[in-house]
């Protein structure tokens, strides 16, 4: 099996799995860094390795501007190119598409935008989307879809659900690497996700996964969600909709990280997320710990002889003092922002071994307790 459902808790519809893909085994539920154009940010692919990381997220809006998917192709595709040989999952472009660019039209055929790089007009189907995946060659793939923003019209809405499960149905047809299992090998070509949109609506929510279903995709993304909605609407959402989906695939979260909206969705029947959070707060001096985040630049810190946390097996939390990290923020040095990256990434991968560690034992409340984090809202130290 390409998907495997391993244990499941007996209090919740959490589940732990593996993940199959031609580049390795994903252990689920798991955590994907966003390598946005191929890298992530100030993190190299040996200390990436270091962190415990399964699996990385690049995007394809930003690779096919950038340096284009042919480019891409010509160097062996995105293992090759960006020296990381562990399993890749792209994103659609969709998102981005409807979140960065200036639109100029949106139909049935696809989008029309202009570049936030040079302005150029350029159009994205769901052909052309398959195409640059299938190009750059990541293990997962996701199908085109439309994202609608928050807050839209409940006809909006319904229109983008409609919209996103025609832009599926191309997708999967225009798919021309389909994934195949070997009996002597992981596999060889791309799985293809199918994305659920439909907003806080859960009518919405449940016609888009069953159109998904019939169409038969190797797993299933919930998109559309952490656009602003509460926490508290987020996992009422989840709950409604989550566990619905095809047991026997794996179940995507898209672009959801914080601890406690994680843990919400693992409890929901979620196996995947992805989040820019760790790079992006370790690139702006905020270090993430079991009871929250601590600001390296704070004064507190100047004199502080501690790790970031005496918990932590990171070579951040191995080497160095939180004296010394804050002076490296406080001198502009480019060494800051990378360990605590590195440091923030391998949280992310410490709570994710121990949710698996607990599931198959019915205590996953326990995670509160061992990550206050996953119970509240973090607030910076």
């Amino acid at each position: 099996m390409a998907y495997e459902v391993i244990e499941v808790d007996p209090s919740s519809h959490a589940r732990t799995g593996k993940l199959v893909t031609p580049h390795g085994t994903v252990r689920t539920p798991a955590f994907m860094p966003v390598g946005t154009c191929g890298s992530i940010k100030g993190v190299t692919p040996d200390q990436l390795r270091t962190t415990d990381t399964d699996i990385m997220l690049c995007n394809t809006y930003h690779l096919a501007l950038r340096p284009s998917a042919d480019v891409v192709a010509e160097f062996g595709g995105l293992h090759k190119f960006i020296g990381w040989d562990g399993p890749i999952l792209t994103d659609s472009g969709g998102f981005q598409v409807f979140s960065l660019a200036e639109l100029n039209r949106i139909d049935d055929d696809g989008v029309e935008f202009k570049s936030h790089i040079d302005g150029a007009i350029l159009t994205l189907s769901p052909e052309r989307s398959i195409e640059i995946q299938n190009k750059l060659g990541a293990d997962i793939i996701m199908a085109f879809d439309q994202c609608p923003p928050l807050p839209s019209t409940p006809e909006f809405v319904s229109d983008a659900v409609e919209r996103t499960i025609r832009w599926a149905a191309r997708s999967k047809s225009a798919h021309q690497r389909p994934y195949e299992k070997r009996s002597n090998q992981e596999g060889t070509g791309q799985k293809l996700f199918g994305i659920i949109q439909g907003g806080l609506d859960t009518d919405l929510r449940l016609r888009c996964l069953n159109a998904l279903a019939d169409i038969d995709f190797d797993g299933y993304a919930i998109g559309g969600l952490s656009v602003g909605e509460s926490h508290e609407e987020m996992v009422e959402c989840l709950n409604a909709v989550a566990h619905h989906m095809p047991i026997d695939r794996p179940r995507y979260l898209m672009g959801v990280g914080m601890p406690r909206d994680i843990v919400a969705a693992v409890r929901s029947g979620v196996d995947m997320f992805d989040c820019v959070l760790p790079t992006r707060n370790g690139r702006n001096a905020y270090a993430f710990t079991p009871d929250g985040f601590l600001k390296m630049r704070n004064a507190s810190h100047k004199l502080d002889n501690a790790p970031l946390d005496s918990t932590c097996d990171c070579t951040t939390c191995a080497t160095f003092t939180r004296g010394y990290l804050r002076h490296l923020f406080q001198a502009g040095e480019m060494l800051g922002p990378t360990l605590t990256s590195i440091h923030n990434i391998r949280f992310f991968q410490r709570l994710m071994s121990r949710i698996r560690q607990l599931i198959p034992q019915g205590k996953l409340e326990r995670i509160h307790e061992e990550f206050p984090v996953t119970a509240h809202c973090a607030k910076a130290e």
